[in-house]
């Protein structure tokens, strides 16, 4: 308890609680704002609850957590003690398909939004798995992405992508149309 092995995402609640993707240990181990251990779930593999490689997690208003399951190309839904609610996603290029998504975010209307990493796309859900829309492709241009991995929302509703081996952030709108963008390599 405590001890990590490659986290990756975290994220925090609105008690100030602070919950970590412990990548390489496949659970998620949830904090105090003082970093007190208060508990952890998951294991090793494709069942419900269970992880392979968690890379991402975000924290919805009312509690819910949610968690990027890279290896398993799905996203899965818990409630803030990690009992298991809901999943959706399996590996492909369609509508709700992922490659390998790393970055997860929950916008204040309880929106999430992946980064779909290797389909270098982000792709924009309700709180219960249903697809809304996606926007990207692979390329160097506004609005393309290589390879992103973290994004965030901000309380406008405006969506930022960690657009990583293209060397910079990406700024949109709630409906995935470029703003603006910053960073050079």
């Amino acid at each position: 308890d405590g001890q990590f092995d490659h986290p990756l995402g975290i994220a925090i609640d609105t008690n100030g609680n602070v919950y970590v993707a412990d990548l390489f240990n496949d659970r998620i181990q949830k904090f105090d704002s003082n970093g007190t251990f208060l508990k952890k779930w998951g294991s090793t593999g494709t069942g419900d609850g269970q992880f392979d490689s968690p890379g991402g997690v975000a924290v919805d208003t009312s509690g819910n957590v949610y968690v990027v399951d890279n290896q398993n190309n799905r996203i899965q839904k818990f409630d803030s003690n990690g009992t298991f609610l809901k999943k959706w996603g399996s590996d492909g290029t369609g509508d709700g398909q992922f490659h390998h998504p790393y970055g997860i975010a929950v916008d204040t209307s309880g929106n999430v939004y992946v980064a779909d990493t290797y389909n270098h796309r982000i792709q924009k859900f309700n709180s219960n798995g249903t697809f809304i829309l996606k926007w990207g492709s692979y390329g160097s241009e506004d609005g393309q992405f290589y390879n992103p991995n973290g994004i965030t929302t901000d309380s406008n509703g405006n969506v930022y992508v960690g657009d990583t081996n293209n060397h910079r952030i990406q700024e949109f709108d709630a409906n995935g149309n470029f703003i603006t963008k910053w960073g050079t390599s």
